[in-house]
């Protein structure tokens, strides 16, 4: 029967890069680690006799995971299968050699289980609109016609030959605004007509009208003018290219002839509305998704925000910023991926590992960098640990903080020349995460990134690398959950890592953390922030007038600040971790007023005298006769309106306002004596 022991197959490929067996047995105590030189072609034999010992068999290599994967379902292998790149990351290197702890950290690493990835499902019929200014928007309608349902739309035409044959509707109109994804666009479209049947040498269009509506699964734009959506090129559905490069109309009408059917999009972000601290009682808070989403997709909803699956692109910046978790990264999710950190990390110390950079890239741009520098240059420096993930703008300040608190020297972002995504989230992260790691002594500059799409300028990035101080005493928690609990773990973990450990770090401006300052004197404890604070990091007591904070959920979303009548709360950014420890604290108490009939508490005594002081014989209701009647103002609410019923006290009937004599008066006066008003 197969064991529950995971069997790792490397191979040297022909001996082009060298095998470390002990590094390897290090890292990998309780694998059953097997050697090969060919394992794709001459001793394919040793993989199978591992599928028949082994339920669990990591392959060091993904160049022929196609050719294993073929073999294992011949056999109808049951047990799991993952593949580690370790040549083009570490075998193919001029320092391969001492390479031996890296290729048993990737081989750890890929085995660390990743859940299974949701989708969203988008169905298209093929309905297409064409959109365009001349013959080249007709002549993409006709080629396309045989495969989608074309309809052509032409803006601000010139002299357009009519068709032969009419096989394809021909319209007028400029789109004026655009909604939706792959299946379902909607357009607004303005100076719309329809050409009349009879035009001859030219197409001539009817009276033309605005606010015509247009439905359609698919839109190709070979206008030349300004995108229908941001960030278009990321929006399913929408095609466009330049009508002046024929390589760029050849390559829209390749793609657009397979846009029918039904596409598995990812879904990429998850949102729990309940934690969103976008709004309150119409005050705006937290804005920082809004502000870096590129496509759009995310949108205010009330008090929280919506986010359309359909349109994400996945960057993930929303997740990376979101101060209270409420929108977390779901490929994979954020803590799988820092447990994949966590055995990168512990394994390459285990097998003798010194000083490691991890080194955060994306599959697109990255990996591709990274394989080009491995095959035509020196390849990865032997302690640069190599981490794919799905897009670097997902990366949250918890990878950071966790990846120092795991031991590592530190942590580089791989980006592009020409950054795909907004990278202003990103940055905001790593600027974070230096003024953390500088603070608690793991040094400057911890956190970078190298943005490039050259592999020589990434091996000199990396070379220019000065490494932090390592951790003396590495973590190895368990990341658990996601969003700021999440957060709140690494960050507790950091501290404790910390080479120089300080007890509270001041941090930049819109930081997620920090503590709320209020003036007591103008507090009159209306408790407005309480209601209005999305995370309970202010509460109050049932019993008394009281007003507590605590520190570690307070994510400065500044809705307290805009909320509070009296303007007596300030923000301020800050990670206090002493604070953090000692829970909540009050920042105000005071004594109930008791009601003078019930003996009820309600209220705040210093507020219920201090309206009593101003009322009392100052305002036409409580004085003279009416005087007895502040006495309701020491009632609570149940006394009061008993009193006020019982007295028949109507707090809306004034007394009579004196006559005062107006120029109309005067006039009607004169008038009424036969005299000349105006004399």
């Amino acid at each position: 029967m197969p064991d529950a022991t995971r069997t790792l197959m490397v191979c040297s490929c022909e001996d082009t890069m060298p095998l470390d067996p002990g590094a390897l047995a290090r890292g990998c105590k309780d694998g059953d680690i097997r050697s090969a030189r060919l394992l794709c072609r001459t001793q394919t034999e040793l993989f199978t006799r591992a599928l028949g010992d082994s339920t669990q068999i990591t392959v060091g290599c993904t160049q022929e995971a196609p050719l294993f994967e073929e073999i294992a379902a011949d056999l109808d292998y049951a047990g799991e299968i993952t593949f580690a790149n370790i040549r083009e990351t570490a075998g193919w290197a001029r320092e391969a050699k001492a390479a031996g702890p890296k290729m048993a950290a990737l081989l750890a690493a890929a085995a660390e289980p990743m859940p299974p990835v949701s989708f969203t499902t988008l169905t298209s019929k093929g309905v297409a609109l064409v959109y365009g200014r001349d013959e080249i928007a007709l002549s993409v309608g006709q080629r396309l016609a045989e495969h989608l349902d074309v309809t052509i739309l032409l803006s601000r035409p010139g002299d357009i030959t009519p068709p032969r044959v009419d096989e394809t509707p021909v319209l007028k109109g400029t789109i004026s605004g655009a909604t939706g994804w792959l299946g379902a666009f909607e357009l607004r479209i303005d100076d719309y007509a329809a050409p009349a049947p009879s035009s001859r040498a030219k197409l001539v269009f009817g009276e033309p009208r605005n606010g015509a509506t247009s439905h359609c699964d698919i839109v190709i734009d070979v206008s030349g003018g300004t995108p229908l959506f941001p960030a278009g090129e990321l929006r399913a559905g929408y095609l466009r290219a330049d009508p002046a490069s024929p390589a760029a109309i050849e390559k829209l009408i390749a793609e657009a002839g397979h846009l029918v059917g039904e596409f598995d999009k990812p879904t990429y972000v998850r949102l729990n509305e309940d934690l969103c601290a976008h709004s309150r009682s119409q005050k705006t808070g937290c804005t920082r998704c809004l502000e870096l989403c590129p496509t759009g997709a995310i949108t205010p909803h009330g008090d929280h925000v919506a986010i359309s699956a359909e349109i994400c692109a996945g960057c993930g910046a929303c997740a990376a910023v979101c101060p209270t978790g409420a929108v977390t990264y779901a490929l994979p999710p954020t803590d799988a991926l820092l447990r994949r950190l966590r055995t990168l990390l512990a394994t390459y110390a285990e097998a003798g590992g010194r000083d490691p950079v991890v080194l955060l890239h994306d599959g697109e741009h990255g990996e591709a960098l990274i394989d080009a520098l491995a095959r035509f240059g020196d390849g990865l420096p032997a302690r640069v640990l190599p981490l794919r993930i799905n897009e670097i703008t997902q990366i949250g300040l918890e990878t950071f903080t966790a990846a120092l608190s795991f031991g590592a020297a530190s942590v580089q972002v791989l980006g592009r020349a020409r950054p795909k995504h907004d990278l202003s989230g990103l940055q905001r992260n790593l600027a974070y995460a230096n003024t953390l790691a500088a603070a608690l002594g793991f040094g400057q500059g911890s956190a970078g990134l190298i943005e490039t799409d050259d592999p020589d300028q990434l091996a000199a990035a990396l070379a220019r690398l000065v490494p932090g101080t390592v951790s003396p005493l590495p973590a190895r928690f368990r990341p658990m959950g996601d969003g700021r609990p999440l957060l709140r773990q690494t960050l507790t973990e950091l501290h404790a890592a910390a080479p120089t450990p300080v007890a509270a770090v001041a941090l930049p401006e819109r930081a997620p953390f920090g503590t709320v300052h209020v003036e007591t004197e103008g507090c009159t404890l209306c408790l407005a922030c309480v209601s209005a604070c999305p995370v309970q990091a202010l509460s109050d007591d049932p019993e008394r007038p009281t007003l507590s904070f605590q520190e570690d959920l307070c994510v400065q979303c500044g809705l307290c600040e805009a909320t509070c009548p009296e303007n007596v709360i300030t923000l301020e950014p800050r990670l206090d971790f002493e604070a953090w420890k000692g829970g909540r604290r009050v920042l105000k108490q005071e004594e109930p007023f008791h009601c003078i009939s019930c003996a009820k508490p309600f209220g705040v005594r210093s507020t219920i005298e201090k309206i009593a002081a101003k009322l009392e014989n100052k305002h036409w209701m409580f004085s003279g006769d009416a005087a007895k009647r502040i006495s309701v103002i020491r009632m609570c609410e149940d006394c009061r309106v008993e009193v006020v019923v019982n007295e028949s006290f109507d707090p809306h009937l004034s007394p009579q306002r004196p006559n005062v004599r107006t120029t109309e008066d005067y006039l009607r006066e004169r008038r009424e004596r036969g005299e000349d008003p105006l004399q």
